[in-house]
């Protein structure tokens, strides 16, 4: 027998919303409740409520807390006023990725860094490895329960539940101790679809209530609980990376095509800085776009070609819901890396035509 998987506080209720679980780093999660692209096609026109408890929660606290953090991430953490949160990452000294992570700050004493569920352990453990100066460094994961409400609906349908403005609640910004129908919240603008919408940390308890309330509030704005497939055919189109697959111990945040997290200007001298700086001279390879010309889905680690070259391999791929196209993300040597440069990819033992193309494939208002 394996491990047993690791199930958020709201397992319990999948079964009533139809939900079908897979194996997602470890953790039982719904990979669909209704239909990937039934889901998809809800959140970029309506409104859709994941569950993504699995995240992890780490907070760094002290006087010494931003020294530390800057040296930590790429990003420049002194630019965070309180209330506002930070995309960044945190990078081995090769500049390899130990993962990409966001960074909530409420005072100069206390942050949380809202990390990937598969890398919780290990970011504690670095984490922990470089610490420095007069911080305490806490891993609150299994305190706190996460849903995302994402959608163009999203902002109407919360804004029933409680009496915050949420139109004052700008993108990246976040509110602690809000009410959500009886329920405390942190409550944060921000999403992995490329949509508009909000993420509502809360304990595991508020959650289980907060799920099966915001779908009753948002049943007549066509609301639909929403799985990890749509989660990531909606992060692939707008071109948000996943740990795993765009970025990794392997590809740096500047491969990756994430270099404004990259702040090599900043006086603190972070972990992999000096090798990113060299790296920016002549970055080796580059993630692109790719759109297939021939029939044929590019997935994740086909090979991709040029003549009798392979020049790099696939990232991410499938049909795109939005678009209608087979499209795919896939890291190649930067000389191929120009748009409308004709390539292949290998399915099946063949070369098929593709294209590469401008990214993000998905853009909000389009």
């Amino acid at each position: 027998m394996g491990e047993e998987l690791k199930r958020t506080p709201l397992f319990c209720l999948y079964s009533n919303y139809g939900g079908k679980t897979i194996d997602f780093g470890g953790w039982e999660l719904p990979v669909q409740f209704s239909s990937i692209k039934d889901e998809h096609e809800a959140v970029r026109t309506r409104a859709g409520l994941f569950d993504v408890s699995h995240m992890g929660e780490i907070f760094v606290e002290g006087p010494d807390s931003l020294n530390y953090l800057q040296k930590l991430v790429t990003n420049d953490v002194s630019k965070l006023t309180e209330g506002r949160a930070q995309y960044t990452a945190m990078c081995y000294p090769d500049g390899g990725t130990v993962d990409d992570l966001l960074i909530y700050k409420f005072n100069d004493e206390r942050y949380l860094l809202v990390v990937n569920a598969s890398n919780i352990e290990k970011d504690f453990e670095w984490m922990n490895n470089h610490a420095e100066g007069n911080v305490t460094i806490t891993n609150r994961s299994a305190e706190f329960a996460l849903l995302a409400l994402q959608g163009p609906k999203a902002e109407g349908i919360l804004q029933k539940m409680t009496d915050v403005d949420l139109s004052e609640v700008k993108p990246f910004r976040f509110v602690e101790k809000v009410d959500v129908s009886g329920s405390s919240v942190l409550l944060s603008r921000t999403g992995y679809t490329g949509e508009d919408g909000f993420e509502l940390y809360t304990t595991p308890e508020a959650a289980v209530r907060l799920w099966s309330k915001i779908l009753e509030v948002g049943q007549d704005e066509g609301i639909l609980p929403c799985g990890l497939g749509a989660r990531d055919t909606l992060r692939f189109e707008a071109c948000l990376p996943l740990y795993g697959q765009e970025l990794s111990k392997d590809i740096s945040p500047l491969e990756a095509g994430v270099s404004f997290v990259v702040k090599l200007q900043k006086e603190s001298d972070f972990i992999g800085k000096q090798a990113l700086a060299e790296q920016k001279e002549a970055i080796p390879r580059k993630l692109v776009g790719i759109e297939m010309i021939d029939k044929g889905i590019p997935r994740t680690g086909y090979a991709l070609f040029k003549g009798e070259e392979k020049i790099g391999e696939v990232t991410t791929g499938t049909q795109s819901p939005t678009l209608k196209k087979n499209i795919g993300l896939g890291l190649v040597k930067t000389e191929f890396a120009n748009i409308g440069e004709e390539i292949t990819v290998e399915i099946r033992g063949k070369q098929l035509k593709a294209v590469v193309a401008e990214t993000p494939f998905y853009k909000r208002g389009q």
